[in-house]
């Protein structure tokens, strides 16, 4: 579930030798499934962990992690990198934003999970965002962008360069097209 370095072991088993003994670490995610997820470690006394948590053991400590959370921290990796800036401890969870799927998932969960893992985060930095609305018998998945991107004037090339490239080339074989189905309206609200 979680990979957590040597470096950053040795890390927390320092951290750790200075609080309550028994003290652990807790790793989670805020609003798991999200586009607003967040993942988090922090110490975790012995009086703070659940009967239904899940406890993975480390090098002289344990890592808890909470049921909500678990399918959510699938593949992250905590790390402690050293470089010409410092130290710092790193966490990486690729599935935080939505929960990682089977290959024979449907084709629509797929898109959504595509849609939330790796479209949605490089719209957020204009502030805009795009959801599904559906899959056509035919093939073409029908979009509907919002935020910054709604009567934003490159829309038509995010969709047709970035977006449906990406999906075609993703979804071969079971996707014919993208189509934008928004009334785009310029405005204020718009990034330019």
């Amino acid at each position: 579930m979680i990979t957590i370095s040597e470096q950053a072991q040795a890390h927390f088993g320092k951290l750790l030798s200075k609080q309550a003994e028994g003290t652990n670490i807790r790793v989670f995610v805020v609003n798991p499934g999200t586009s607003g997820a967040e993942c988090g470690v922090s110490y975790c006394p012995p009086d703070a962990v659940e009967p239904t948590d899940i406890t993975l053991n480390f090098n002289g400590f344990d890592a808890v992690v909470d049921q909500e959370s678990a399918p959510f921290l699938e593949e992250a990796e905590i790390d402690f990198v050293t470089d010409q800036m410092g130290s710092q401890l790193t966490l990486k969870a690729p599935n935080a934003k939505a929960r990682k799927l089977d290959d024979d998932a449907p084709l629509v969960e797929r898109i959504n999970y595509m849609i939330e893992a790796e479209i949605n985060p490089n719209l957020a930095s204009h502030g805009g965002r795009v959801s599904l609305v559906e899959v056509t018998e035919s093939g073409i998945a029908v979009l509907q962008f919002g935020g910054g991107c709604n009567g934003c004037s490159m829309v038509d090339v995010t969709l047709k360069d970035g977006i449906e490239k990406q999906m075609l080339a993703q979804f071969s074989g079971e996707l014919t097209g993208v189509k934008d189905a928004t009334e785009h309206e310029a405005g204020e609200h718009s990034y330019y």
